[in-house]
């Protein structure tokens, strides 16, 4: 699975994308959100994938966002241990969608890949151009 965010302006209307692949076949998944950051696209992206899933599988995510990686890499088993605190003793910014993206993780197998966007990988660049329409667009599939 690929997901991507995108936003214009930060914050502003935004957009996330995702494909899932399986075998030969792909699924195109994409939405909008009217105001909002590029961040919580990036994690909804992720979320949504993970949630079209009807059953427990294997699951490689590529993802082009940092945060996304050191959040669910680095970050969150701190975050949880403290009470969805940072180290600086602040509350978690985007805490909704870190909750419901570890509860998706849970139901899964996972395997974590970032890729460079905006570079040579192509599913990469049609998640970008789904999220991006969409942040434009504000339509959803």
């Amino acid at each position: 699975m690929i997901t991507d965010g995108a936003c214009l302006g930060n914050p502003g209307a935004g957009g996330w994308a995702c494909i899932l692949r399986y075998d030969k076949q792909a699924k195109e998944l994409f939405g909008c959100a009217g105001h909002t950051t590029n961040n919580r696209m990036e994690l909804t992206a992720a979320i949504e994938g993970l949630r079209a899933l009807k059953e427990p599988c294997e699951v490689e995510i590529v993802t082009d966002s940092e945060y996304v990686m050191k959040g669910i890499n680095e970050w969150m088993p701190n975050w949880k241990r403290r009470g969805w605190l940072t180290s600086a003793k602040k509350p978690v910014v985007n805490r909704d969608l870190w909750e419901e993206l570890d509860q998706q993780v849970a139901r899964h197998t996972m395997k974590w890949t970032w890729t460079k966007g905006h570079a040579s990988h192509s599913d990469n660049n049609r998640a970008d151009s789904l999220a991006s329409s969409a942040a434009k667009e504000q339509r959803a599939s």
